[in-house]
């Protein structure tokens, strides 16, 4: 006896059950979002289903300004720079990508890859340094071009960095292709996370902390000997975006207390990954 699969309970996959939920047509983005969240009410799709496909119709909506890394932010280097002065820069930030600029930050000449620094670092070879060997083009986008667009011109080219531009032709910022895969699946990993998923404070030798933003408010107090409470918020990410009175974006900065952070990770939603460094209390000043 012939058995149509098709009609098994489990045979169809949640895309295919959420076609069939969508047997209304939806009139608007409004009323699209609702019955996305409705068909994850009911199961129809999981969570992170439904974030991402929020997502990728936020990503339609968005431009590169919205998330591009500001320039007074970018980790840059000169294009006269000599091996001696890159190794610190490449071990501290761990960056793969680095704008190389000219005379100011609003004269991009290219973009140099940590992994094209390889042969200059194999035992024997004496080749000399020439950063003019090893530069690769740069990429300009303006600040006002669609994320989906730049994402599929980013999956087209091959690229992975633009230098973001304003309407005088100036230096905005810059934009990866990780970030705006991160406005839809959410945070991935980068050169800043902890590889120790188990360590939620990572302390460096410069003075700074690493501090996941899911960090228990408990066991931050324990490690910074302090005393928040943690009625209103369980983590350190919540008393933080508390602070900011709003989801902070990456690279945004914030003093209180004896702290001063800055945000290493975040998206639309939430924030993941938070830098703190002691300040000096300026005298006679309470905080």
């Amino acid at each position: 006896m012939n058995t149509d699969r098709s009609s098994l309970p489990g045979a169809r996959s949640w895309v295919e059950r959420f076609g069939f939920s969508l047997s209304a047509e939806p009139r608007d983005r409004a009323q699209l979002l609702e019955m996305l969240r409705n068909a994850q009410k009911r199961q129809v799709i999981d969570s992170d289903a439904q974030g991402m496909l929020e997502g990728v119709l936020q990503v339609s909506e968005m431009q590169v300004r919205d998330i591009m890394i500001p320039r007074a932010q970018m980790d840059v280097v000169t294009r006269d720079a000599q091996l001696p002065e890159l190794i610190p820069l490449l071990a501290e930030s761990a960056h793969s990508r680095f704008p190389v600029i000219g005379d100011d930050r609003d004269e991009v000449v290219g973009i140099l890859l940590a992994k094209d620094m390889l042969r200059y670092f194999v035992e024997g070879d004496e080749e000399v340094f020439d950063m003019q060997d090893i530069l690769r083009p740069a990429v300009f986008v303006p600040e006002s071009k669609r994320l989906n667009v730049l994402l599929k011109e980013f999956r087209n080219s091959r690229n992975h960095m633009a230098i973001v531009v304003d309407e005088y032709g100036g230096v905005a910022g810059l934009v990866t292709i990780e970030d705006v895969l991160e406005q839809i699946v959410g945070e991935i990993d980068d050169e800043h996370d902890i590889e120790d998923f188990l360590t939620h404070i990572l302390r460096h030798a410069n003075g700074r902390f690493t501090v996941k933003a899911l960090t228990p408010i408990e066991e931050f107090n324990a490690y910074f000997n302090t005393q928040y409470s943690d009625e209103e918020f369980d983590t350190i990410g919540g008393f933080i975006v508390h602070r900011f009175g709003h989801v902070p974006k990456r690279g945004e900065e914030l003093t209180f207390d004896r702290f001063h952070v800055r945000v290493l990770r975040a998206d639309n939603r939430r924030v993941h990954l938070l830098e703190f460094s002691y300040r000096e209390p300026e005298a006679g000043q309470e905080d």
